[in-house]
């Protein structure tokens, strides 16, 4: 190339469009891209070509990921945004559209609550909670302008497990989706869309990429739900799509396509929950070693909470690997390949100096990080009431099985010798 030293610096030594065989996904870290001619561009601007247009939308790191973990699921589609957190509120919006009401399990994570019951009711997207293990609850809450059905399938941080199936059927029976929050349980262990989910949402940050550095979040589009079937209570989907003219997404993109691409093209779109291309990188890194990790975080969490469970500080064990737990029946249909490494136990004693003792608990610790995050290769700690759902009321804590004195473990992939003797040293000072 010739030209300036100002034109160079900024042109010599690229071409748009250039391929290398590089063995390994590549980090497309760029802002935009660019287009062959003006015809192309406006054909992918009015969604008559696919491609990618701009790194808020989609970048060519961020479609290998999505289609990926849309393999893992089972799925037909995916979209990868910047958190687990995004993950769920654009699945929510997509679905809800305006007015919608949701009915979601009191067994979730506090963020997620936050979310559905405090700024979905900004956007008038109602939302009531029922106890997850009630069908009769489940059929009782869903209304006429019900759009969706909330789960996740392993709960954190008690480690209930979901009905899925059971729940799937009521939700169909009523002509809704189910969506399930699957980023405790993972495609390792556990398939949601197998047994009846329609939707699959993850936190990528957590299992998917296992290493505890980039933020992320997927969901799945199963190709289950039929929107055509009634189409008078989808216009999202079955009417004009008017900032496109007279394009009906279901008519052009079909079932299992048309959901993702309402939700990249308006959602991601107009409110930005991008992926970074780095991010998207990172967690397909961790997702080639998901079944290796998850397998070791299995097999150590359940020795573990064998071993906490004949503990005389520790009041109850809260996963349901273990013969007594409520939930270990369903754990044997739905997780027949090991019970995921998150869950939690009571310590023993008065929940009035809970706060003060698991303190000490957690200062004694030398292998388990007090952090706001789990799935990670490190063994980690928190105490839900006063960090991941302190937002929570008493009476919605209680409902999701969390006291003050509840202690939530996310086992790594540490020697498990080592950290029972961590956790044994801490709570004898305790």
């Amino acid at each position: 190339m010739t030209g300036g030293f100002a034109t160079l610096q900024v042109q010599a030594g690229f071409t748009a469009g250039q391929s290398f065989t590089s063995a390994v996904p590549a980090i497309h870290q760029t802002a935009a891209y660019e287009f062959s001619s003006l015809q192309e561009a406006a054909d992918l601007f009015a969604l008559r070509k696919p491609g990618i247009i701009y790194s808020r939308n989609a970048s060519p790191t961020q479609l290998i990921l999505e289609e990926r973990v849309a393999a893992l699921e089972g799925g037909t589609s995916a979209v990868a945004v910047a958190s687990g957190q995004a993950a769920v509120a654009v699945t929510v919006l997509a679905l809800a559209g305006r007015g919608g009401h949701i009915v979601a399990a009191d067994q979730l994570y506090g963020g997620t609550v936050d979310l559905l019951q405090d700024t979905l009711d900004d956007f008038g997207i109602a939302v009531t909670f029922v106890d997850q293990d009630d069908p009769d609850a489940w059929r009782a809450a869903i209304r006429p302008d019900t759009r969706a059905v909330f789960a996740e399938i392993v709960a954190n941080p008690v480690a209930q497990v979901l009905d899925t199936r059971l729940v799937a059927d009521i939700a169909h029976a009523a002509g809704v989706p189910l969506v399930v929050d699957s980023t405790v349980g993972t495609p390792a262990l556990v398939r949601p869309g197998d047994h009846g989910a329609d939707f699959v949402v993850h936190s990528a940050t957590k299992f998917l990429a296992g290493h505890g550095s980039s933020l992320g979040g997927v969901v799945v589009d199963q190709g289950t739900f039929d929107f055509g079937a009634e189409p008078e209570r989808w216009p999202q989907f079955t009417q004009p799509y008017t900032r496109f003219g007279d394009l009906v997404l279901w008519e052009r993109f079909g079932q299992g396509r048309a959901f993702a691409v309402l939700v990249k093209s308006k959602y991601v779109h107009d409110l930005g929950p991008s992926l970074s291309p780095f991010n998207a990188w990172q967690i397909l890194q961790g997702i080639e070693t998901l079944d290796l990790r998850v397998a070791r975080q299995s097999a150590s969490g359940l020795a573990i909470a064998q071993h906490l469970a004949q503990h005389p500080s520790v009041a109850k064990v809260n996963h349901p690997g273990l013969a007594g737990n409520p939930w270990h029946a369903l754990a044997e249909r739905y997780l027949p390949n090991g019970v995921p490494s998150v869950y939690s136990f009571e310590i023993a004693g008065d929940e009035q100096d809970a706060f003060a003792r698991i303190s000490r608990l957690v200062e004694e610790l030398k292998y388990f990080r007090l952090v706001a995050n789990l799935g990670d290769a490190r063994s980690l700690i928190s105490h839900p009431a006063s960090m991941t759902h302190s937002h929570l009321t008493a009476e919605q804590r209680a409902a999701a099985g969390i006291s003050l004195n509840t202690v939530r473990l996310s086992i790594g992939i540490e020697d498990p010798a080592d950290l029972i003797a961590d956790l044994d040293r801490a709570l004898a000072l305790i």
